[in-house]
């Protein structure tokens, strides 16, 4: 872990913006795009890269926003990685968000956002508050392979349960799914049911399979010589070097998931999950545009 003074924060314009207070991760699972040469990281990437004056920089940039949005966070870096433990640089965060009436949208793998349980439900009172959590191994011994250094799927459920105890909205990411490994119905049934059972508001997923990129691939592959001897040249032998690996079973997980979803009520459209997600209440967007047009007469 190593610490920079950041010159910025807040990516993205008009209805929602994106943040990472990290840099790098330490849960190590072992298909993660963040690894990808095409990030350019100049540190490895376990050595977290910690941006320590992100509160500062969110306090400066969400006073200078006349329109209230949604924050979202974790899409490249999970904010509840170890050291957040300590660092609690995402609780300060979050204690922003709701000063300035902002929503924020967290995507994690970790049961460490429990501890900001308390926040995540103001927020969702003010504004608005999504919870996101991956899932993508029933398995706990398989899922100790490909997440080996993160709480297991049955906890992750545990962590959607107690949001909807909050009635904070959750989705969840149904993805990556690895050919060969966890491209099962029957793993694909067993987490489905679960998030049906915790009333999980969609599950996104893109097309059953896997993305691999230079740096990200060479990292999996290591990992399948590891635990799967003779998986990668399967890979290979399958898909050569490209960049999406459907399963070979994609067209008849996609239809499944597609009709259980359907069935319980969750959304399964990556679009209109996204435009959940992205979007504040329309009551409160309009309240946010009639306190800048006061601002404006002032």
């Amino acid at each position: 872990m190593h610490f920079v003074e950041a010159k910025g924060l807040l990516t993205g314009s008009g209805g929602h913006f994106g943040m990472n207070i990290y840099r790098g991760c330490s849960h190590g699972c072992i298909y993660c795009d963040s690894r990808s040469r095409c990030y350019q990281f100049t540190h490895p990437f376990e050595d977290i890269e910690v941006k320590q004056n992100a509160p500062e920089l969110l306090e400066a940039a969400l006073k200078k926003k006349r329109r209230k949005a949604m924050i979202g966070t974790g899409a490249m870096s999970d904010p509840y990685m170890h050291c957040e433990e300590q660092l609690r640089l995402m609780r300060r965060c979050l204690e922003i968000i709701l000063k300035n009436d902002f929503g924020v949208a967290v995507q994690t793998k970790s049961d460490r956002i429990l501890q900001d349980i308390d926040l995540l439900d103001a927020i969702n009172r003010n504004a608005k508050c999504v919870v996101e959590m991956t899932l993508t191994t029933y398995d706990d011994h398989l899922c100790s392979i490909l997440e080996p250094n993160v709480c297991n799927t049955k906890r992750r459920i545990e962590v959607l349960e107690k949001m909807q105890e909050r009635s904070i909205p959750t989705v969840v990411w149904l993805t990556p799914i690895l050919p060969f490994i966890n491209d099962t119905e029957e793993n694909i049934t067993a987490i489905l049911n679960e998030c049906a059972r915790v009333g999980v508001k969609g599950v996104v997923d893109f097309g059953m399979g896997l993305t691999l990129r230079e740096g990200d691939r060479e990292y999996y592959y290591a990992a399948l010589d590891r635990y799967f001897p003779g998986m990668k040249e399967k890979y290979i032998k399958t898909y050569g070097y490209a960049y999406e690996l459907p399963s070979p079973r994609a067209r008849e997980l996609k239809g499944f998931f597609s009709s259980f979803c359907r069935e319980h009520g969750m959304m399964s459209d990556p679009d209109e999950i996204f435009r959940y997600i992205n979007t504040l209440p329309e009551k409160y967007e309009q309240m946010s545009m009639f306190e800048e047009t006061i601002d404006g007469i002032e």
